[in-house]
């Protein structure tokens, strides 16, 4: 009986290692679809692409008149490559930006294949080291010449990376000189393309969660001191929070420097009426004026009839936390700000006056010499509790140990600016940028609804499976130089098609008639909103890109390259006609005044004045980031 239950478990055994064996040749083993053997791609040399789109050139030769109806098809692709290279721009403390790329194997379309995903508060503090070193610079720099647009003349075909760009060694990126002593715990990391890859702090290549130390959490909140809020009370914003915003929606009005919207209810009867169905000889007629602020703070006590009101707190707990500007003062310190409260002995009773016997009891009193105080081995402070308390009090990310990685168009660097009173000095057009950014911030917090589960299909990757596309690691620049060709062979190939010869698509994507046209030519020769959009959003991509090309050619310096895509980013309803082909689009213009007068009203203060120079383009660039992706749900 024990021999053949010991077979039995050897039996087991056997059929548990084929399972494994089985599991493990799917799992790892070549793919089979259609009963097919799906070769494992390996990665191109660059080279590779670079001779293909080389070799295409405008697409004239007689050799590649099969390779036209590719190239037509990849039309519908444009706005994402687009985007995908917008998404991926290189920021100011980088010189060159390498990327992951997919393309087609005939050079019709290539796509930048990465997602630029960061640590937030490592994100947060390289800004805040840019936005020093801008203002520095602007400060110093006598007259601050402005990047000429378009960079490249009309008729200039886009430059051949490999002959111009390629051997060129490019000019100094931003980069804030890191103390030895006091930046040491990031100093060897901080400016890296992406921070901490291979250290025990980030899970591993998949680049998911991050995890930081107190000491480096301290230096990062320091660096990114000038974008974040000082304000730790939150009493500050009574009356100038979410919840007050919603109910003052509610009630149709409008707190002094918030948002105005329009009513919520149209049937708001009129205020001055002295009787009605909900006012009749029962109930309060208040005559006096009422002020707004009443209205909100209690809805229910000075309003006739209040719906979908919000009831915000009255009050929060007084904060007595004062944070110290000097590094050198010990962790618990006496700060003047705080008034101690004085202790008056009051005395209200005879009864209650002290004996004399009591008094020679208290000054006899000694306690035991071996008595001793609690804790007495423990020192009242490490080196580390100043900025533990520091971090304690510190806003969002820098109070958190670990998080998961962002991606870096979905982290607000001004987020906290215009949530804040604006200066009662500044003028009527920035309070209207403030009022107008609340406006839109508190919109989207009444309308947002918890993200529906998606099955996230990676386009790259169902791109980079079939056998017309490949992979490989390209320069940023280079990527941009090939999508603007790419864009300028679709649309002239569709304007070719349509045989329109006497329309002209020059470089810079303008498209002109190059006679006088009859009443006929000029019937045939409309397009549809969709072909606008996507010579403008070319023409934008293509401004970004050749500002690139020309720091990497070294015409223009690192700040001036900044200073130029703020530029780009602010003023795209001047320097692209968007808006005219998808009138949506001007909800984005508008944002981007507005960010552009929140960030300047804070650069341009104390020795720094007016004028080009403000590189800070990271707000501009989310919200164009978003038209993009907008335009994309078009085609």
């Amino acid at each position: 009986g024990g021999g053949g239950t010991l077979k039995s478990q050897e039996e087991l055994l056997d059929e548990k290692a084929r399972k494994w064996q089985s599991l493990n040749a799917k799992r790892y083993g070549e793919k089979r679809k259609f009963g097919v053997v799906e070769q494992q791609k390996e990665e191109m040399p660059p080279e590779h692409i670079r001779k293909i789109i080389k070799d295409h050139g405008d697409m004239s030769a007689r050799k590649f008149r099969h390779d036209k109806r590719i190239y037509l098809g990849a039309l519908k692709y444009l706005p994402h490559a687009v985007y995908k290279c917008l998404e991926n721009v290189p920021v100011p403390w980088q010189q060159i930006r390498n990327c992951r790329t997919v393309y087609h194997c005939s050079g019709a379309i290539t796509f930048c294949a990465e997602i630029q995903k960061v640590i937030e508060p490592v994100f947060l503090a390289q800004w805040g080291t840019m936005w020093i070193m801008m203002r520095r610079e602007k400060r110093d720099r006598r007259h601050f010449k402005r990047m000429r647009f378009p960079p490249f003349d009309d008729e200039e075909p886009p430059l051949d990376y490999g002959d111009n760009v390629l051997d060129v060694e490019p000019l100094e990126a931003i980069q804030m000189r890191l103390d030895h002593v006091e930046d040491e715990p990031i100093i060897d990391w901080f400016y890296d393309p992406v921070p901490l890859l291979n250290s025990k702090q980030v899970n591993g290549t998949s680049y998911r969660k991050w995890h930081l130390s107190l000491a480096q959490q301290g230096v990062l909140y320091r660096l990114s001191n000038q974008l974040l809020s000082d304000l730790m009370d939150k009493n500050y914003f009574y009356l100038f929070e979410k919840k007050s915003f919603y109910t003052a929606k509610a009630l149709n009005m409008a707190i002094p420097g918030g948002p105005k919207f329009e009513p919520l209810y149209r049937d708001m009867y009129d205020e001055d009426e002295d009787w009605n169905e909900f006012n009749d000889i029962n109930k309060i007629i208040v005559r006096q004026q009422l002020r707004t602020e009443y209205r909100i703070a209690f809805p229910f006590l000075y309003n006739s009839r209040p719906r979908k009101v919000a009831m915000a707190p009255y009050h929060h707990q007084s904060v007595c936390y004062i944070k110290a500007d000097d590094p050198d003062l010990p962790a618990f310190y006496y700060d003047p700000i705080v008034n101690p409260l004085p202790a008056y002995r009051s005395v209200s009773h005879r009864s209650q006056d002290p004996s004399p016997e009591d008094d020679d009891e208290i000054a006899n009193f000694k306690l035991p010499s071996d008595v001793k105080p609690l804790l007495e081995d423990t020192p009242l402070f490490t080196d580390s509790t100043a900025n533990g308390i520091t971090l304690y009090w510190a806003p969002r990310p820098f109070n958190l140990r670990s998080g998961y990685m962002r991606r870096a168009q979905d982290i607000p660097l001004t987020g906290q600016w215009y949530k804040e009173h604006c200066p009662s000095n500044y003028p009527v057009k920035v309070r209207v940028s403030y009022q107008k950014l609340l406006k839109v911030w508190v919109l989207n917090q009444l309308h947002h609804r918890p993200p529906k589960t998606l099955n996230k299909r990676n386009l790259m990757n169902i791109f980079a499976t079939t056998k017309f596309f490949q992979r490989t690691e390209l320069d940023w620049v280079e990527i941009g130089l090939q999508v603007c060709r790419q864009g300028y062979n679709m649309l002239n190939l569709l304007i070719a098609r349509k045989n329109l010869n006497f329309l002209h698509l020059d470089y810079n994507f303008n498209l002109k008639p190059v006679k006088t046209l009859t009443t006929k030519e000029r019937k045939k020769s409309r397009f549809g909103n969709a072909f606008h959009l996507c010579r403008e959003i070319m023409r934008l991509c293509k401004l970004v890109v050749d500002s690139h090309v020309q720091f990497r050619l070294g015409n223009v310096d690192a700040f001036q390259l900044a200073d130029g895509l703020q530029y780009i980013f602010a003023h795209v309803g001047q320097l692209t006609g968007m808006y005219r082909y998808k009138y949506r689009l001007m909800r984005q213009v508008r944002m981007c005044k507005d960010l552009k007068h929140l960030v300047y009203y804070r650069f341009n203060t104390g020795p720094v004045g007016k004028g080009p120079g403000c590189g800070f383009w990271a707000p501009g660039w989310r919200v164009r980031l978003l038209g993009c992706c907008c335009c994309c749900w078009i085609f």
